[in-house]
Formats: structure tokens, C-alpha cells, sequence
């Protein structure tokens, strides 16, 4: 009995000792940091219908199939991406070069031409304009050029001056620009471009001449005190009755 006990005893403590040793030597596990939130969705289609309207660069993406690209560069990448929108006046407003004329892959080039593969907050074109030209996502050739004027941001394009006139949505990773004009690539339209016709000269308008005023008409050799001419006249007359009527007198006397 006492060999029983001590061999029980024995392993009691053996297996409190393993116990122990498990415990003190496994780490303590923290928490594992949450996920960031993934960046919100945006549907361009159903931004572009909303806003602007954009409805003529809306139709040209959906009919081109880049409103795709674009959609993907938004929301399946890291990268973002800068969309440059035309309102519909800057289309009805493009008499010369003609989209019409384009080719199919030329206009998707001329669409491409609008954006940029990277999100872009307003102030970072401060910075942007000193990396000018920059290429846009139609390729290297398409390349726009930057400027930052007081806070608001100049586009150039060669063919196209015009500005950022306002923000339709700019929430990483997606910024939506609303500019006045189509912006216009040399690649597709050529470096010939036509002078900016110089602004008409103001008309030349000299000023009408001054009524005469009360002062002038009293120094004016009419409203003087010296006699008229009819005046005058009717004065020498008197003095010739006069002189005759003396004259006829003496006569009589003589």
C-alpha cells in the first residue's frame, strides 16, 4: 500500500508540474488590430447622372465602354484615380475641331485624356504643377500641363486652356473635377493650333460736347451790354432826324 501511495503521489506531482510549465511558458496573445475599412464604392455612372450635367460625356463613356476602365481604376485599385468632367455647354460650345471626325479609338483616346491614374485632392496640384507636363491615362503622349493660380487649378492642353470650376466629388480614392471646357490632345488634333483670336478693341467714344451753362451764356458776347447791331442802327437814325431838324432851323432864322 505504501509503494501504491507514493507511486500516485508522484504522478499527481508530475502532472501539476507539466501543468505549471505549460502555463508559465506559453505567451500571452493580444488582440489582433481590426482591418481598415475598406474605401467606399462609388458607381461613376450614377454620380456623372446626377450631377453636372454631364450627360453628352456620360453617353460618349457608357457608348466607348470607358466608363469600365474608369470604374475599375476607381474601386479596384490603390492607386485612385482624377476625372476632369465637360459640362454638356463645353460640347455644344466645340464648333472647331469637330468630334465627329474622330475615329473610334481616337475618341477613346480623347476620353482616356480626361483622367488621371492616380487620386488627386485639390491641394495636391499645388505640388503637381511643378511635375507639369503630367501624362493622363490615355498614355505618355496625351500629357497635361498644370497650374496653380491662388487655389485654383489652370488645365492646358495645347488645343484647350481652361480651369477647375468646381468640385463634383472628392473623397479618396475618387475625385471628380468639373471643368468649363473639352480638353483637346495634340496627339490627336495636331500641333497646328489656331492663334486665340485677340478681343475686339473697345469702341472709341469721344465725349459730347459740354451744354453751355448759365456763366458761359452771361460771358458770351450775346449777353454782354453792348449794343446790337439793329440798335445801333435805330440810334443813327434818330441822330441824323435830329441833326436834319437843327439844320432846317438855322436856315429858317438866316
Amino acid at each position: 500500500m505504501a509503494r501504491i501511495f507514493m507511486v500516485i503521489c508522484a504522478l499527481v506531482l508530475f502532472c501539476s508540474s507539466s501543468a505549471y510549465a505549460q502555463m508559465v511558458g506559453s505567451p500571452s496573445l493580444s488582440p489582433s488590430p481590426a482591418p481598415a475599412p475598406a474605401p467606399p464604392y462609388v458607381n461613376l455612372t450614377d454620380l456623372l447622372s446626377v450631377a453636372g450635367p454631364f450627360h453628352t460625356f456620360l453617353n460618349y463613356l457608357v457608348s466607348t465602354k470607358v466608363i469600365e476602365t474608369f470604374q475599375h481604376q476607381a474601386n479596384d485599385t490603390e492607386e485612385g484615380i482624377t476625372i476632369f468632367v465637360p459640362k454638356d455647354d463645353a460640347f455644344k460650345s466645340l464648333k472647331k475641331p469637330s468630334l465627329s471626325n474622330l475615329t473610334e479609338d481616337q475618341l477613346k483616346s480623347l476620353l482616356l485624356f480626361h483622367a488621371l491614374a492616380h487620386y488627386y485632392s485639390l491641394a495636391d496640384f499645388k505640388n503637381l504643377s511643378q511635375l507639369s507636363p503630367v501624362s493622363t491615362f490615355a498614355g505618355g503622349q496625351y500629357t497635361l500641363n498644370f497650374t496653380d493660380v491662388s487655389g485654383t487649378v489652370h488645365i492646358g492642353s495645347g488645343w484647350t486652356n481652361t480651369k477647375v470650376s468646381s468640385s463634383v466629388h472628392s473623397t479618396d480614392p475618387v475625385a471628380v473635377y468639373q471643368v468649363d471646357k473639352v480638353l483637346l490632345p495634340e496627339a490627336i488634333f495636331g500641333t497646328d493650333i489656331p492663334p486665340t483670336p485677340a478681343p475686339a478693341p473697345a469702341p472709341d467714344i469721344s465725349p459730347a460736347a459740354d451744354a453751355p451753362t448759365a456763366s458761359d451764356e452771361a460771358g458770351s458776347p450775346r449777353a454782354s451790354s453792348t449794343p446790337s447791331s439793329s440798335y445801333r442802327i435805330i440810334s443813327l437814325g434818330v441822330w441824323s432826324q435830329m441833326v436834319l431838324a437843327i439844320s432846317g432851323g438855322l436856315v429858317l432864322f438866316l
